[in-house]
């Protein structure tokens, strides 16, 4: 430990740090010192605005981390650990920083280079434990914003639409629509400048006054929602005022009320994880974990330079751009879809197979072909209409009809997007096999275990810091510390990192066979509901009943 070999004695100590605890630290300290963090935490803090900082930039990096390590994240608490809590004592030898210093080394110094401090810390731990990052895991979940949640606003982009067709007709009432763009909306700048045109015109009278207050007022809106609409970018719908990052999200637990049941500000958080360790992490705005799959794997190339050589998640990321980005990386991606669980347990069984030939196979064991039906096309992009035909006795038709309206027929017309089917039937293959067993299993163990080791053992469900690049830094700093928190446990020889392995002579799982007698008696049961029992429970039909009695 080149930094902290030597510590300086204290007159008064009141009580000895114990040798388990003085072992996790003196880990701590030799980890860092191994990482090579120290030129950059020096480097940084001396660029500052001089003078001698009242502190060692080093030792409060330590300190900062074992405060996110204990589940002591708040500056506050901090604080009051460094007075009063021996091992923040035994790092900071005796410095008793507040928590304003605290705000500001972590802005100032840790802020700019997060990526790079997260990076060094992790590849450290993965060498001192003999580890690679060959596999790896994706999970996602969403964390409350530290932002109010009955101040959201929605983007006006309705409400901009039909500002912009008053706008136009009274510009062109007032002689002014000349020159107005025919598509898109007006913006500000031209509506200003005609007003600004007409402002000093006289003897118009009261009624050309009006159209001209009117017109203002319509710039001032138009204003306000050109500055709601920038705030929430292209990809967005909504932003919290005291947050502006935040997007409003339905939450599975409201921090408020404990039922995630309205809108509250949130972030969606990605996590990659390998031997239990979280090696890369994601801080973003999308509600759906669909679209950041490739958002993460790409923040994982950019730390360490490398993909990982397969990655498993679960069915909320099963889509095509996912496929094909592992397809396109050299990356064996185990990634569920949708309708994995119904499928293999029989429940809902795929309607047709998609053959190397370009044909098709349906339930019923017929073939299909390519076909073309005039004034008439495929609604998802790069699908094709397959025809199966002789449906007439097939114990499956009741099943595979199901949603149609016309429930006979001696054929039946499929819908078929190649190249997602061929992706998705490559997955299940992958996923059905003995390497995909072992990594679904330890999916649920490692990437479902980070993410309550992270609520749970360290009861961290809020982010305390404002806007996108600070939350960053706080879910930086918290996967760390839990990182940090498994490497003590592993200097004392307390935990391992033996993932779970296939038992020998374990054999291919494969999807129960559908039943067509049980599925088309599933059918049938439904179809005999009446649909008064479906509609007499809605909102709807209530509604309509409480407005008959007020007549009444």
């Amino acid at each position: 430990m080149k930094e902290f070999s030597t510590k300086q004695g204290f007159l008064f100590y009141s009580f000895p740090l114990c040798e388990e605890e003085k072992a996790k630290i003196d880990g701590l300290l030799s980890l860092l010192d191994q990482s090579g963090i120290e030129e950059l935490i020096r480097e940084k803090a001396r660029r500052g605005k001089g003078g001698r900082p009242p502190y060692d930039p080093y030792k409060m990096f330590a300190a900062v981390l074992l405060g996110f390590a204990l589940g002591s994240s708040s500056l506050r608490e901090i604080e009051s650990s460094c007075r009063n809590d021996l091992r923040f004592i035994y790092v900071m030898e005796g410095a008793c920083p507040t928590y304003a210093t605290v705000s500001t080394f972590i802005n100032e110094v840790i802020l700019p280079q997060r990526a790079e401090l997260f990076r060094r810390i992790t590849g450290a731990i993965f060498r001192l434990c003999g580890l690679g990052m060959e596999t790896c895991y994706i999970d996602g979940t969403k964390f409350e914003a530290d932002a109010n949640r009955y101040k959201f606003v929605w983007k006006p982009t309705r409400w901009h639409e039909r500002l912009d067709g008053k706008a136009r007709n009274l510009l062109i009432l007032m002689g002014l629509g000349g020159d107005l763009p025919s598509e898109g909306l007006l913006p500000s700048s031209l509506v200003a400048r005609k007003i600004e045109k007409v402002a000093g015109l006289a003897g118009g009278g009261e009624e050309w006054a009006g159209m001209l207050d009117s017109l203002t007022g319509y710039l001032l809106k138009i204003l306000e929602y050109e500055e709601k609409e920038r705030i929430c970018g292209p990809f967005r719908n909504s932003y919290y005022k005291t947050d502006h990052d935040a997007t409003a999200m339905c939450l599975k637990q409201d921090y408020y009320s404990g039922l995630g049941s309205s809108m509250h500000a949130a972030y969606s958080v990605q996590l990659m994880t390998s031997h239990s360790f979280i090696v890369s992490y994601l801080v973003s705005q999308d509600r759906s974990d669909m679209y950041v799959f490739a958002k993460t794997a790409d923040a994982f190339h950019a730390m360490y330079g490398m993909y990982p050589e397969r990655i498993c998640a679960d069915s909320g990321y099963g889509c095509t751009e996912n496929w094909r980005y592992c397809h396109d990386h050299g990356i064996k991606g185990f990634i569920k879809y949708n309708s994995w669980a119904a499928e293999r347990s029989g429940h809902s069984p795929a309607v047709y197979e998609l053959e190397d030939d370009d044909t098709i196979t349906c339930l019923g064991g017929r073939k299909g072909c390519i076909t073309q039906i005039p004034n008439r096309h495929p609604k998802r992009k790069g699908a094709v209409f397959y025809r199966v035909d002789g449906c007439p006795g097939c114990a499956f038709m009741p099943y595979c009809r199901r949603f149609m309206d016309e429930r006979t027929g001696s054929f039946k017309i499929f819908e078929v997007a190649p190249e997602y089917q061929r992706y998705k039937q490559e997955a299940r293959d992958m996923l059905l096999s003995v390497e995909g067993i072992e990594m679904r299993v330890n999916r649920s163990i490692q990437a479902e275990g980070s993410f309550g080791g992270l609520k749970q053992d360290m009861a961290y469900t809020r982010l305390r810091r404002t806007s996108l690049e600070k939350a960053s830094l706080e879910i930086m700093l918290t996967c760390l510390g839990f990182n940090i928190r498994k490497y003590m446990r592993f200097i004392l020889k307390q935990t391992s990192f033996k993932e779970w392995k296939v038992p020998e002579g374990t054999k291919p799982e494969t999807f129960k066979k559908p039943s067509a007698k049980r599925l088309a008696n599933r059918v049938a049961k439904a179809r005999q509901k009446p649909k008064n029992e479906q509609v007499r429970d809605s909102y709807k039909y209530k509604k309509t009943q409480k407005e008959a009695a007020q007549k009444a």
